[in-house]
């Protein structure tokens, strides 16, 4: 017979023996599952709708898709976006057809519950598969993903589900979790296991469930098998330190490089600028999330300065979303560089949110009347476009007019920034303004 030990090599890795079939169990995420959340709420009435969850590698949107399964009683289809097709969409669907319309369906508690993990990774054909399903209520769909849904799911589907927002695990939530893996698991409960440190535990995990509880494993199968374990930040080093030094595309080190990315182009770094961007492509990144990146960047930090940014920027995004890796580095090494290259200006960006500001703080202010069209009579009667005088029709192209409704006269939201292309912009507008950009010259 062999060594009973190795029957552990069978069992399913620590991160799946520990996953919870309730809420009771669930690490994090009180916002959505705590009491009186939403959530608990839905889980509770009984009526479950579609929904996204949002959110980090390792927060629990799969366990959470199963208790929501299990909690309510319904079917369960589970697809994965890598690998599934619009056909296995189809056969998942055309079988949840044939259930409801089964002798036996007057039993069940209501739609089953489809959930399709990485559905950022869905085509639009493939999103438009299940649209009508959703619509009809064949099904209920549960989606996850770690990308921005509104980047990533088509409009239709996207407003026909809520999307709840799942955070990182926090230091109590991952310790609570350490704690029930060594208690309860079937494996670790059953050894002499010391905690000592959990520093490097926390840090290699970033606030994700998954690499928490996979460091555990390692480190406990790794450590010597005739004396007692302890658990300590130099063991944990030792055993996964070819890990942590990686970059970690789910956890905390990913947003630590990503923002450096971001501060050394805005800083006017070419060099750090590619650095980082080598750092994150070499960690397995997605390619699409730098590029758009690069595109807000574009637009946020280099805006009026150069406009030519942005339409690289958006070119890049074009060119790598069809070539993919590993030529995708090209195009967005050159975009880099030329952003961090460029001269830089906020001003479009301070001036929306300036105006923003404005609209929450006169969310009515009436147009003036000389600004708004008279398609009928009756508007042309009560004053509507009276008054209104078309620039081209003047000399320079240009009319003395106030735009802006009454009580927001005056108000400037857009200021150029000291560079030469928008000192261009400032000679202009301090011709037809002086009012507000100065004196003629």
């Amino acid at each position: 017979m062999g060594d009973p030990g190795h029957l552990t090599t069978l069992l399913p890795p620590l991160p799946e023996r520990m996953r919870p079939l309730t809420l009771d169990g669930y690490a994090g995420q009180r916002h959505l599952v705590g009491p009186g959340c939403v959530l608990r709420n839905m889980l509770e009435s009984g009526s479950i709708s579609s929904f996204i969850l949002w959110g980090p590698p390792g927060t629990g949107k799969t366990t959470l898709a199963r208790i929501v399964a299990n909690s309510a009683g319904r079917d369960f289809y589970t697809l994965s976006a890598v690998s599934a097709g619009v056909k296995d969409v189809r056969e998942v669907l055309d079988k949840a057809r044939a259930d409801r319309n089964s002798v036996f369906s007057a039993n069940k508690k209501g739609a089953p519950i489809l959930f399709i993990d990485e559905i950022h990774r869905f085509s639009k054909s493939q999103q438009d598969a299940l649209l009508g399903a959703v619509e009809e209520g064949l099904v209920v769909l549960i989606g996850a993903t770690t990308e921005n849904p509104s980047f990533e799911v088509i409009n239709p589907l996207l407003s026909r589900c809520q999307v709840f927002i799942l955070q990182s695990l926090d230091t109590d939530d991952l310790l609570a979790l350490l704690d029930r893996a060594l208690k309860t698991d079937s494996v670790l409960s059953g050894k002499d296991i010391t905690v000592k440190e959990t520093e490097a535990l926390l840090r290699f995990s970033g606030g994700d469930a998954r690499k928490l509880l996979n460091a555990l494993e390692i480190v406990v199968d790794a450590s010597p098998k005739d004396k007692p374990i302890v658990i300590d930040n130099k063991a944990v080093g030792q055993y996964l330190q070819e890990n942590v030094a990686r970059y970690d595309k789910g956890g905390e080190m990913h947003y630590d490089v990503i923002s450096a990315f971001i501060k050394s182009v805005r800083g006017s770094d070419p060099n750090a600028a590619v650095y980082y961007l080598a750092r994150m492509l070499d960690g397995g990144e997605d390619p699409l999330f730098i590029a758009r990146r690069l595109c807000i960047l574009a637009a946020e930090d280099i805006g009026l300065a150069n406009p030519n940014a942005l339409l690289l920027a958006d070119s890049c995004f074009r060119i790598v979303n069809s070539i993919g890796m590993p030529e995708a580095r090209i195009p967005l090494s050159e975009t880099a560089i030329y952003l961090a290259s460029s001269p830089k200006s906020n001003s479009a960006y301070m001036a929306i949110d300036a105006a923003f500001a404005a609209v929450k703080e006169n969310p009515t202010a009436s147009v003036p009347l000389y600004l708004r069209n008279a398609p009928t009579e009756l508007m042309s009667k009560i004053g509507y476009a009276d008054g209104y005088m078309y620039a081209h029709d003047y000399p320079g192209h240009f009319v003395d007019l106030e735009f802006l409704p009454e009580n927001l006269k005056g108000s400037v939201f857009y200021n150029p920034a000291e560079n030469k292309h928008e000192a261009t912009l400032k000679a202009y507008l301090t011709a037809c303004w002086p009012k507000y950009y100065g004196s003629k010259k």
